[in-house]
């Protein structure tokens, strides 16, 4: 091939790839409205949107349409692309953490968040023992037992907050008991979930070395004083600094690159990318919030509402129902069964224990079981760092939907709120009901 058709080769493909995206734009958006209709977060539209284009549906047709439409080569082109919109999702839910929610709820958020990340790790942890036999070998490398059952009892704990906060706001929950601890217990679910994530990586990059995991131990540790010592007062200066000069243009400039630089750190030091990402949106003030949210936090989540949902077609492309075998089915229902009692249990008995009636400790439960985007995030991460094969991350994907979608229809529709007038719960990760999409403070991107 001649160096002119090389380029024009290279050039098609380009081509092509903006084209899809356009159509992941489009097909996001339709579903993601239609979900909406049936009181859905859009997540669950958006990835029904990607199974549809995917092998599943668009793929048994005649003509191989998906291969045509969403080629191999292009296929990681697009999936760059949904990663640097999940890099700067990530950077907003670390940026909008709010510690307040946290510290106003106190033990009660502490005890349900704890106990239902056990209960629901402690069972994933024991459902890898049957099934790691036949999903042990990833594109032809052993796993470890280890990695893989951390990695499913991570799968298991996560709690979604900004999907969980989009349901409190649309069942008029956020000024209730269940609705302001359900949040805090997530926001201190979601920092664990990381942390958990942040492990996995390092298990897996160190891939039985224990020498090779102290090692990326200590530079992670490392790495967040610094990010905590260093980054975070530097950060604060520069900000007002800039906030009072207005220059809005070169400080937005800024985060976006050091979300970025600090997601290539994590990933030089052994864990994912999206924990740096994570780590320097927690670091970054809040002050001046105002003219912050205007001027910056507003752009970047513009941003992520065009680039997420790519992320999310790109996941439902390599959802391949077809590929699952009768085995994995009975696997899919231990899967779904697993997750729904762990969070359920473990919010239950301490929401019980703290005097809530079974109403509202169900209604909690039901919502700690929500994964939606942020476990779609940790399963793509545990694809890339070759934990899931394919059949297992379909199984997983189908319970993340599963948990999420059946949480609106299930809860309870009338509580009374604690007192008359009563604020609405704040919360962190880009959750405020600004909009009929938002919860307390901010508008997150497309969940």
């Amino acid at each position: 091939m001649t160096a002119l058709a090389a380029a024009d080769a290279q050039e098609m493909k380009l081509a092509v790839m903006l084209a899809d995206i356009g159509l992941v734009l489009v097909a996001g958006a339709v579903l993601g409205r239609l979900a909406q209709k049936v009181r859905q977060p859009a997540v669950i539209g958006e990835i029904t949107a990607g199974i549809l284009l995917g092998p599943s549906v668009l793929g048994l047709l005649p003509g191989d349409l998906t291969d045509r439409i969403f080629p191999p080569e292009v296929r990681p082109l697009l999936s760059a692309v949904s990663q640097v919109g999940l890099i700067l999702f990530m950077f907003l839910v670390g940026w909008e953490f709010d510690k307040r929610l946290v510290r106003r709820h106190g033990k009660l958020a502490a005890s349900v968040s704890l106990s239902s990340i056990l209960v629901a790790f402690g069972l994933g942890f024991a459902l890898a023992v049957p099934l790691y036999e036949h999903h042990s070998v990833v594109a032809g490398h052993k796993i470890t037992f280890l990695a893989f059952a951390t990695f499913l009892g991570t799968a298991m704990s996560v709690t979604a907050f900004p999907v969980l906060a989009r349901i409190l706001n649309e069942n008029k929950l956020l000024e209730t008991r269940v609705g302001s601890v359900s949040l805090a217990s997530a926001a201190i679910d979601d920092l664990l979930a990381w942390c958990l994530l942040a492990y996995v990586s390092a298990l897996v990059a160190a891939d039985g070395d224990y020498a090779d995991l102290t090692r990326i131990g200590a530079l992670s540790v490392v790495y967040v004083a610094f990010m905590l010592i260093v980054v975070r007062p530097f950060a604060a200066r520069l900000m007002w600094r800039w906030a009072a000069t207005e220059r809005w243009s070169m400080l937005l400039a800024v985060l976006c690159a050091g979300a970025l630089v600090s997601a290539w750190v994590t990933t030089w030091i052994g864990i994912h990318a999206i924990f740096g990402a994570f780590l320097f949106g927690f670091v970054m003030p809040r002050e001046p919030s105002l003219v912050l949210a205007q001027h910056v936090r507003t752009p970047m989540e513009h941003v992520s509402r065009v680039l997420l949902p790519v992320f999310f077609i790109v996941t439902g492309l390599n959802v391949d129902l077809g590929a699952l075998t009768a085995g994995d089915v009975v696997a899919l229902v231990a899967i779904v069964i697993v997750a729904c009692a762990g969070k359920l249990i473990g919010a239950i008995v301490p929401a019980r224990m703290a005097g809530f009636s079974w109403r509202e400790s169900k209604d909690l439960g039901l919502l700690m079981n929500t994964r939606g985007l942020t476990e779609l995030i940790i399963l793509n991460a545990a694809v890339s760092l070759g934990v899931l094969d394919g059949r297992m991350f379909t199984m997983l994907v189908i319970m993340a939907l599963v948990t999420t979608a059946m949480a609106g229809p299930l809860l309870s529709r009338h509580h009374r709120p604690d007192r008359p007038g009563a604020p609405a719960a704040t919360g962190g990760s880009g959750l405020a009901p600004r909009t009929s999409e938002s919860v307390a403070g901010s508008t997150p991107p497309r969940t």
